[in-house]
């Protein structure tokens, strides 16, 4: 019953969340940050973008071959655009990861582990995501009087890393096997570790990016605390399509640091018009895959009418 009323439930809670931040701040912060957008945001949504997925998918091409599943990096990025674009799209913002994984594992003959090397992938992401927020935030605190929904929002991060360990807690002996060999080991470690990294610094990139064009002229080094954290709200499987506690959060954050809750809330709202852009390639891969499942049904049933007529 609780899983069939969790997809509703985190639904309602990220409807909610944005509901509420339209009632107190209003609908202008939204359309200011969607006017605020031009071409040369696009193009550097777009490039960013591109790094990023490139990393993501050099990441998965890493551990899917460390558990012996067979992955080039043209159906890597292939799959982690359309992936994106899904996660964007669709509710929850996890999907077209769901759908990547059990493709992978469909097309390699072994789902478990197909399943597993897009866990580990993304977990050894945000594990290298948190180092880095831990370090930031030591060497520059964000200094900030928060009010409870920033304190909520940053603690529901470790909260769910919490959930998460507990939920796979069954299978721990599978999972840390596979986990010794396709992260922890000495060729899988420092690429990962490289590629994650990578991957932070164009995010935050691109977060930097929204907040010159929503008009925030705060030094990045200011922003930069803020930003982390932000990026670890966006981990929170309360969103839809990436949307909800992430301009929850920055919307806090912005008015605790001084530099205004709507100024936030646009850098958040152009933040997420920008990383659909960046997504927006995955819409061709989704063309070529739904063409080339359709060639082969065809041949299919070509070869089943040639079959017949022998």
């Amino acid at each position: 019953m609780t899983r069939r009323l969790w997809p509703w439930l985190r639904l309602v809670l990220a409807l909610g969340i944005l509901a509420a931040l339209l009632l107190r701040l209003g609908a202008d912060a939204f359309v200011d940050g969607l006017r605020a957008i031009d071409a040369g945001s696009l193009v550097a949504a777009l490039a960013i973008g591109l790094a990023t997925t490139l990393c993501g998918a050099g990441r998965w091409c890493v551990v899917a071959r460390r558990l012996g599943l067979p992955l080039s990096l043209g159906t890597a990025v292939s799959d982690y655009y359309r992936a994106l674009l899904l996660n964007a799209v669709l509710p929850a913002g996890v999907l077209g990861d769901v759908h990547r994984a059990v493709s992978h594992g469909q097309r390699s003959g072994d789902l478990g582990r197909g399943v597993r090397a897009v866990v580990f992938e993304r977990f050894a992401g945000q594990v290298v995501l948190i180092a880095i927020a831990v370090a930031v935030l030591l060497a520059q605190p964000m200094n900030l009087t928060l009010d409870h929904s920033a304190v909520i929002s940053i603690l529901a991060v470790p909260i769910t890393a919490v959930g998460l360990a507990v939920l796979w807690r069954k299978r721990a002996a599978t999972v840390w096997a596979d986990a010794r060999v396709g992260l922890l080991s000495r060729r899988a470690f420092p690429m990962v570790v490289l590629l994650s990294a990578t991957a932070v610094a164009g995010h935050l990139a691109l977060l930097l990016v929204a907040a010159r064009v929503a008009g925030t002229e705060a030094p990045a080094d200011r922003l930069l605390p803020l930003f982390v954290v932000a990026l670890l709200v966006m981990a929170l499987p309360v969103n839809v399509g990436g949307w909800g506690p992430r301009e929850a959060f920055l919307a806090a954050a912005f008015g605790a640091a001084g530099l205004g809750a709507a100024q936030g809330l646009t850098t958040a709202v152009v933040y997420g018009v920008l990383a659909l852009v960046a997504s927006l390639p995955g819409a061709l891969f989704v063309v070529l895959k739904n063409r080339e499942v359709v060639r082969e049904r065809g041949d299919q049933s070509g070869q089943q009418v040639l079959a017949l007529a022998g």
